[in-house]
């Protein structure tokens, strides 16, 4: 049996609209050299007839649509992560599964775990698939989430400052096989480190809370512990020199730049100047989308693999080191190679051009989203959804090839083709 598997196909959507995130922390008033730490530049933001499935669907349409018919029938699994579920039952990978057209015999189902959900969905398809018990079958992984903030008072944005710049919202979706022409994943290779933690949660469907330094603080430890896992299972695994590249769950960028820095100091006393050309060399490339998209939860270190294919010279099949976190907590360290093939294919997806395209938001435009008027709520109903909220940014969407929510009727939500 063939030990081959891992990511046949990827492919991110970064929305309709984003927003300059410097121009956000001028506004806001906030502290710019803190700002600089976020290594941002924009952040997608979610129109209100965008949600988790209209993502997930944006994300998955272009493989789905170049896949030959035989191709897509051997779809057997999907998989939805996220933490923005839209009903405390229904999965969201029935509506995805339905509005892609993908064959009846599939096991249709939802993870959450916080920012960990999309790493944990990877590993169950890739067990799926070694397991060897249908042959040739392939899953579909999808990692969907969107942060929608309520402009309430003074102190609310207080609360959540410098959280704003950086929760964007996007999807990744992947395409798990044994013919893994992105990332062959290393089986058997990873390390997990997890235990409950009040970093940051979500106690109510519309409701985020959470201790900033306390969840710094459960990423770096198990930044260290997960990667030690890896090396007890791994034999002659080293930090500095298995892994030509690195991805990291990145809520914003100084936060990686700071668990680089504690692993290389941690396992080898690396003094300042190796870490920051270490930083500069391996890990900077996964930060190719991130700072344009913002943080996709659990998609965040698939976000980072393809910037990373995206930017990252790579001439030879080479080792790539991934590491998930997600905040209550559980983590984990994996593996697996990339090839010029990869980066080759990641590239000709024009992904860089796509989210170029995005409408660009004014501060007044964004204003008007984060009074939430427009926004459905968990568990609405019945309700139509205003598309011209915002004209121009309706006016982005064109071809009639991105999914859009229309209504909610009777709690169900009904979609079409923009």
């Amino acid at each position: 049996m063939s030990r081959d598997v891992g990511i046949e196909a990827l492919h991110i959507y970064g929305g309709a609209a984003c927003l300059d995130v410097r121009e956000l922390c001028t506004h806001r008033g906030l502290d710019m050299p803190r700002f600089e730490n976020l290594l941002m530049r924009e952040k997608t933001v979610a129109l209100p007839y965008e949600d988790p499935v209209t993502f997930a669907v944006n994300a998955a349409k272009p493989l789905v649509d170049s896949m030959t018919p035989a191709e897509r029938a051997r779809i057997e699994m999907v998989v939805t992560c996220t933490e923005s579920g839209i009903d405390f039952g229904k999965s969201l990978s029935t509506y995805v599964h339905h509005h892609l057209g993908l064959a009846g015999n599939c096991r249709l189902f939802e993870i959450k775990q916080a920012c960990y959900s999309g790493t944990a969905g990877l590993q169950m398809a890739v067990n799926f698939i070694l397991s060897g018990t249908s042959p040739g079958a392939k899953a579909l992984v999808i990692t969907t989430d969107i942060s929608r903030f309520a402009l309430a008072d003074a102190a609310a944005i207080q609360e959540w400052a410098y959280s704003e710049p950086s929760s964007g919202a996007g999807a990744v979706a992947m395409l798990i096989s044994d013919i893994p022409h992105i990332l062959r994943i290393d089986p058997g290779a990873y390390g997990n480190h997890g235990f409950e933690v009040m970093d940051t949660c979500r106690p109510g469907p519309d409701t985020e809370a959470g201790d900033a330094d306390l969840s710094l603080m459960a990423y770096l430890d198990c930044a260290e512990r997960a990667y030690k896992d890896y090396a007890r299972r791994v034999d002659g695994a080293d930090f500095r020199q298995s892994f030509a590249y690195l991805c990291f769950h990145t809520p914003f960028g100084g936060m990686i730049k700071g668990a680089h820095r504690h692993l290389m100091r941690k396992l080898y006393k690396a003094p300042a100047a190796e870490i920051d050309a270490d930083f500069a060399r391996r890990l900077s490339p996964s930060l190719t989308f991130g700072q344009r998209v913002g943080n996709t939860a659990g998609g965040s270190v698939f976000l980072g693999l393809a910037g990373m294919l995206e930017a990252a010279e790579i001439s030879q099949p080479c080792r790539i080191g991934l590491f998930s976190y997600g905040s209550g907590c559980c983590s984990e360290f994996f593996s697996g190679t990339v090839t010029p093939d990869s980066q080759h294919r990641l590239r000709g997806l024009g992904l860089a051009a796509s989210l170029d395209r995005r409408y660009r938001l004014s501060m007044d435009e964004y204003e008007v989203l984060l009074k939430g008027e427009h926004v459905v709520r968990f568990g609405t109903r019945d309700t139509r959804l205003d598309q011209r909220v915002i004209p121009a940014a309706r006016d982005s969407f064109s071809g009639g090839n991105r999914l859009v929510l229309d209504e909610v009727a009777a709690y169900h939500r009904v979609y079409s083709w923009a």
